[in-house]
């Protein structure tokens, strides 16, 4: 079968039902929009007879799980996992400011590449297994996470748990500028460190203990740390009450990205034996949140092979490359478990407001996705 000329023909119908989605804005913390976003794709995921499973949340949006149809499901053991996410950075009404327009090959909108254009890419991959009666050798299933721009906190869990369930995990993140899939990404912990002092007057700072100080001086020796490929971003500060006052509490947020495991334990080591500073302070830290890096596996490796063998088949190319950024690939490839990132359209401007995809990227990686779909 011919896909990449089976998802042409249909690419104006892709690129409306794409309209729709990022139309419907669905910013991370908005519940109801989120959960409005998500019904409107669940919708046509059920058209195909996918069987969805929702994982309801308080605060935040749903996150859901769709099922490809199979008459033969309980007979298949191998499970291919699919990573999406339905939240976007923008907030609700950005897309006044930043419309829906398709400009010659170039598709913009807020959250069109990161990544509404990959809930396409599943909706059409499982339209045309069903229109074309194909049944996979394997189980498939598609998570739709609400929450991976802001951690994914609440659905780490069960991200692990369905990677488990799989031999292989597919993210449709986007792919690196140029259509490499990202083989490897940075891990991330957020961690906020957090100083007491004793309250003085300004005018008496020796009866005082300034925790700001204590603060400023803890993260000068944090930041000339030497971990390899470590980067240390002091992300937000704040302390003190009034400028006649000696601080009593300081405190401070922490990005910190890094490419191994082994990197991250040595930061923590470090932060573990804090000791104050100044006499009679305090210093303490916590970790918000974390994330694992993508690292080279060789269950990885052996699926980029078979996937390199099936593009080849479809006359494409796939390069590979690093992303400083991470994903929910991270946490099914911290596992053991055979995964690929980046397999989502080409495009620019992931979060920021010249966000665009490449078109002829998304009717190509939906012809890629179909096949490995059907192939692997």
């Amino acid at each position: 079968m011919d896909f990449f000329y089976y998802f042409k023909s249909r690419q104006g119908e892709m690129i409306r039902l794409l309209k729709d989605i990022v139309g419907h804005e669905s910013p991370s913390g908005e519940k109801k929009a989120v959960d409005a976003c998500s019904s409107y794709v669940i919708d046509e995921l059920k058209k195909t007879g996918a069987k969805i499973t929702r994982f309801p949340q308080k605060e935040l949006g749903a996150f859901h799980l769709a099922e490809y149809p199979s008459s033969d499901l309980k007979e298949k053991k191998e499970q291919i996992l699919i990573l999406t996410h339905i939240d976007t950075v923008w907030p609700v009404g950005k897309i006044y400011k930043m419309p829906f327009y398709v400009s010659e090959n170039k598709v913009f909108g807020p959250g069109v590449l990161d990544m509404k254009a990959s809930l396409v890419m599943a909706i059409y991959s499982f339209k045309a297994l069903k229109e074309l009666n194909i049944q996979p050798k394997k189980k498939i299933a598609v998570f739709i996470n609400s929450a991976e721009e802001i951690g994914s906190d609440i659905s780490n869990d069960t991200i692990r748990d369905l990677s488990r369930k799989a031999d292989y995990v597919l993210c449709l993140e986007p792919a690196l500028p140029g259509g490499a899939l990202k083989i490897q990404r940075k891990g991330r912990i957020v961690i906020r460190l957090e100083a007491k002092g004793k309250a003085a007057h300004a005018g008496t700072p020796e009866k005082g203990i300034n925790a700001i100080d204590e603060l400023m001086q803890q993260l000068d020796r944090i930041h000339k740390l030497e971990i390899k490929d470590t980067t240390i971003n002091t992300a937000m500060i704040g302390g003190g009450e009034k400028p006649n006052i000696v601080a009593e509490k300081a405190w401070a947020i922490l990005d910190i990205r890094f490419w191994e495991k082994i990197q991250k334990e040595k930061l923590v080591t470090y932060m573990k034996q804090l000791k104050p500073i100044l006499k009679g302070a305090k210093i303490k830290f916590s970790i918000e949140s974390s994330t694992p890096p993508m690292e080279k596996t060789e269950a990885s490796a052996d699926l980029l092979i078979e996937v390199r063998k099936i593009a080849s088949s479809l006359n494409m190319k796939l390069d590979t490359g690093k992303a400083g950024g991470g994903s929910d690939a991270s946490i099914a490839s911290s596992l053991g478990i055979a995964t690929l990132d980046g397999l989502g359209p080409d495009g620019e401007g992931i979060h920021a407001e010249n966000e665009h995809l490449i078109l002829s990227s998304l009717i190509e990686r939906t012809a890629l996705l179909t096949e490995i779909l059907i192939q692997l």
